[in-house]
């Protein structure tokens, strides 16, 4: 006797569809017997998986990759644009955003410099920075799944609070979720910046594939995303790669950021070594005039390496982790960095860990963002699938060819 399609356990028929469209997201374009293959699912359950999804929006009939025979079959592949994604990154000068589809594609991205780097000003450049993007992405703005958010502060999960934020005025202390819920009507997720930044290698970046790494951004600031086990670490307070704090109790300047590589400048410049450099001295000009061989230029950049050495150590030390990628403006000068922070970690460690400089740039922290939006939006759309939000211009109605 053949069961009907409503003896299907509730249960049971929402497993066989969530493992039938994780099945066509990993494949496509995958036809319906390569589906049962893949999946362990028998080529009914398939077709009635499919005809749900099909309904819903969620997967669409597509054509087979160029060179390969039908052979009669119809192949499908998920709906990219069936929900997207807004990620954002609030630096201490640039807001920078990106809209993604749920393949990953990013439809449309705009960097704006922050008119003034206070929290009101900051919120309404956001909301013009979504208007923007949603126009230029050419799609529905209520697509949008859902907003992540990287801030250069330590986030409470629970409260939304911010601290430790100090580069951008009014934001210690605040619950910026509620604000930025209230200005982009959508559902926020608000994380550190740096953890997004590691986020983003490991999903696109020189982390791929590598289960236990640290993300070091050295800039204006300095910070760390801690990556064990393939997970991201926060800590107990969720301030876990504060790498700030390294520096407590020493006597000795060992600050390898921005501001810190200018007064090194002056202070070395004024022992009378060589230079074309003038005050006022700042990181960019400083690397740029080592490159060309200016010797106050090297010594800066030597001393650099060392203060950045300095930093990695304990972390090393204590994680043993694989890689280190080094991020933020300072981070990025690898041509200058590597060599001699590699051989200081060689000479201190008994394991260093591989040093590498971060491929994403300055996109690493907005990659993280949409990454981390990407996996929410993915099990929302999911859950979601019956309520009618998810049929899109994109989706193909059509039969599936019964079993």
């Amino acid at each position: 006797m053949t069961r009907s399609r409503a003896a299907i356990p509730p249960l049971l028929k929402q497993l066989n569809e969530r493992t039938v469209l994780d099945t066509i997201r990993s494949a496509a374009p995958i036809s319906r017997a390569e589906i049962s293959r893949q999946a362990g699912i028998s080529k009914p359950t398939v077709s009635l998986a499919l005809q749900s999804l099909l309904e819903a929006g969620l997967v669409r009939e597509t054509e087979p990759e160029v060179g390969r025979t039908r052979y009669g079959a119809v192949f499908f592949e998920a709906v990219p644009d069936a929900a997207l994604v807004l990620g954002l990154d609030i630096g201490a000068r640039f807001l920078r955003g990106a809209i993604c589809d749920l393949s990953g594609a990013v439809r449309a991205r705009q960097d704006v410099e922050l008119p003034d780097v206070e929290v009101g000003k900051a919120l309404d450049t956001i909301t013009k920075l979504r208007t923007s993007l949603v126009d230029a992405s050419e799609l529905p703005a209520h697509l949008i799944d859902s907003a992540v958010v990287g801030v250069p502060a330590v986030v409470d999960d629970e409260t939304g609070r911010l601290s430790m934020a100090t580069n951008v005025p009014g934001l210690e202390g605040r619950d910026f979720r509620t604000d930025l819920v209230e200005r982009l009507d959508l559902p926020v997720t608000l994380d550190n910046d740096i953890n997004l930044a590691a986020r983003g290698e490991q999903w696109r970046g020189v982390a791929r594939g590598v289960e236990d790494f640290v993300f070091l951004s050295v800039g204006t600031g300095l910070g760390a995303g801690l990556v064990l086990r393939g997970e991201l670490h926060r800590g107990r307070n969720g301030a876990a790669g504060e790498v700030d704090l390294v520096a407590s109790g020493r006597a000795d300047e060992i600050d390898p950021c921005a501001a810190a590589v200018a007064e090194l400048t002056a202070r070395l410049g004024s022992d009378g070594i060589e230079t074309q450099l003038v005050p006022p001295y700042d990181a960019r000009t400083v690397f740029g005039a080592a490159r060309q061989g200016d010797l106050l230029g090297r010594a800066v950049v030597a001393e650099e390496a060392r203060r950045i050495a300095l930093y990695i150590a304990p972390i090393a030390a204590v994680t043993d982790v694989a890689l280190v990628v080094l991020g933020g403006g300072i981070g990025a000068n690898g041509d200058l960095l590597l060599d001699p922070i590699r051989g200081l970690l060689a000479g201190w460690l008994p394991f260093p860990p591989r040093v590498e400089v971060s491929g994403l740039g300055d996109a690493a922290v907005l990659t993280g963002a949409l990454a981390v939006g990407l996996d929410l939006a993915q099990e929302r759309v999911f859950a979601n699938r019956h309520d009618g939000r998810q049929a899109t211009a994109g989706a193909t109605a059509g039969a599936v060819p019964s079993p």
